[in-house]
């Protein structure tokens, strides 16, 4: 059974048009770590206040192990939901000690039982000599390591962290990711990460669900989202991509003015359609009589991304190790080496980079 059931879910805020999320059903599994991804104001925050029952859904259905909290007879609220929540700038109080942060939120029990807990929590987080210590005097990421434990020592049975590690530097961000995704793994809890970083998502979930607008595009495993996006718009959010003009030939293959790619929606003959492509597919080869010329480069350390020009005037992308270094106005041809082919009609909801 799902530890978290949502079936078509839709909430619209007073005095708005367009609903901040509309007919959403999606499942988490007990043990399972779900990203929602997506870029401001895609309606992931949304989705996660809903869960945690800050928000009521204008229809719909949300059960969390296997108990419906929304009816028309009543709303279970959000002390009686079992579901710990880590915000994104922590929001431990000022005026309490990390210890008695972490018993806030176990009033249910006793003062032994309490003490016990918030020991056990300090283990966990990997603080055991910070209880005395006040918000103020720990780092950025000791305090969201508070923050994590305050959210487990009632033992939630789902874990909602919104945006938790943006506030981070880039370095601190990478290290608390890795020892917040070490920390779930260990306990085996349910959990739902909101984010806009792609690569956070990948690195920490089991499953990605797509949001845009409120809709959901797409939830699968991280490498089929990467893959295999289901959209325009996935396919361009998740990583960097291009989308090249082609048409379904006689001969059932997509010519487009890069190569031809299979037709692997079936479209009939004659249909336009866009061929994705990402940098790490095309492999540039100096050739002066090549059909593209190689127009800027970024430095990204371990790599150089090329911008190149076709025929057409359309820009295309590719990656390169450091040290391939092709100066601008180089002509070179494109090998292609995508392990998988995806294809899109081309129609309004073509996405142009």
């Amino acid at each position: 059974m799902p530890i978290i059931e949502l079936t078509n879910i839709t909430k619209t805020y007073p005095n708005t048009k367009a609903p901040a999320i509309a007919d959403v059903s999606l499942s988490v599994e007990p043990g399972e770590i779900l990203a929602l991804l997506g870029p401001s104001g895609s309606g992931k925050t949304t989705l996660l206040r809903l869960i945690a029952g800050f928000e009521f859904p204008d229809t719909g259905a949300i059960l969390l192990g296997g108990v419906r909290m929304n009816s028309t007879h009543g709303f279970v609220p959000t002390e009686d939901r079992r579901v710990g929540m880590v915000f994104q700038d922590g929001g431990l109080f000022p005026h309490l000690t990390v210890s008695q942060n972490i018993a806030f939120g176990l009033y249910r029990y006793n003062k032994i039982e309490q003490d016990k807990k918030v020991s056990e929590m300090l283990r966990l987080v990997s603080l055991e000599s910070f209880g005395q210590r006040y918000p103020h005097e720990l780092s950025g990421g000791q305090q969201q390591r508070v923050a994590l434990a305050r959210a487990l020592a009632p033992n939630p049975i789902v874990l909602l962290m919104d945006e938790p590690f943006s506030s981070l530097d880039p370095d601190m961000r990478a290290r608390m990711r890795d020892e917040v995704h070490a920390i779930l793994r260990r306990i085996g809890i349910t959990a739902i990460l909101v984010t806009h970083d792609h690569d956070e998502a990948f690195t920490m979930a089991d499953k990605v669900a797509v949001l845009n607008a409120g809709k959901l595009e797409q939830i699968d495993t991280p490498e089929m989202i990467y893959h295999l996006p289901q959209t325009p718009f996935v396919a361009d959010f998740v990583g960097s991509a291009d989308f090249v003009s082609g048409e379904v030939k006689t001969d059932g293959f997509i010519h487009t003015e890069i190569g031809r790619f299979p037709n692997e929606g079936k479209h009939p003959i004659g249909n336009s359609i866009v061929v994705m492509i990402r940098p790490d597919d095309i492999h540039l080869v100096p050739d002066r009589n090549g059909i593209a010329e190689v127009i800027s480069k970024q430095f990204r350390g371990s790599e150089n991304l090329y911008a190149l020009t076709l025929p057409s005037g359309q820009r295309v992308h590719s990656s390169a190790h450091s040290l391939a270094f092709y100066p601008v106005g180089t002509r070179v041809r494109l090998e292609l080496t995508a392990t998988h082919t995806v294809v899109f009609r081309d129609d309004k909801e073509k996405a142009e980079k």
